[in-house]
């Protein structure tokens, strides 16, 4: 099915290919064929045209992660996290780099950064794989701040 879609969107008009949600669904569909290096250009284009759309970066970094390497991925979100320091995905993102990478310490932080600025990493921190080493400790902390909070 994704090699269909892949030849659909080629059907597209030159003009619309440029579109940034025709883009975006040939990054969703190079991802889900995990064709890293192509996911990975085609992110990183958008990302330098249009780098004030965090979701390019955090696509980007994915598929260099998978391509090339969990440290360029990293240097990635760093860059991106200038210019999106509020941005909870990029601090999710990298607290799971960071784990992945050994220093629990910046993974904690980073993912607390993340749930800070949007709840919803909250579930996420207990169920990404990435997170894995933290997970008891994730859900001794959140249990404690739901019983504070109820």
């Amino acid at each position: 099915m994704f090699v269909d879609a892949a030849n659909e969107l080629e059907e597209i008009d030159t003009e619309a290919r440029a579109l940034p949600q025709v883009i975006a669904f040939r990054v969703a569909i190079y991802t889900a064929m995990e064709k890293w290096d192509m996911a990975e250009v085609t992110a990183r284009h958008m990302a330098k045209v249009a780098p004030e759309e965090p979701g390019w970066w955090v696509h980007w970094a994915y598929a260099t992660r998978r391509s090339r390497s969990i440290e360029e991925a990293k240097n990635i979100l760093l860059d991106a996290e200038v210019k999106h320091p509020q941005d909870a995905n990029i601090q999710f993102n990298l607290g799971c780099y960071a784990c992945q990478l050994g220093d629990l310490k910046e993974a904690k932080s980073r993912v607390a950064a993340a749930i800070s600025l949007d709840p919803q990493f909250r579930l996420a921190a207990l169920d990404d794989e990435d997170l894995k080493p933290l997970w008891d400790e994730f859900a001794v902390i959140l249990r404690a701040s739901e019983k504070t909070e109820g």
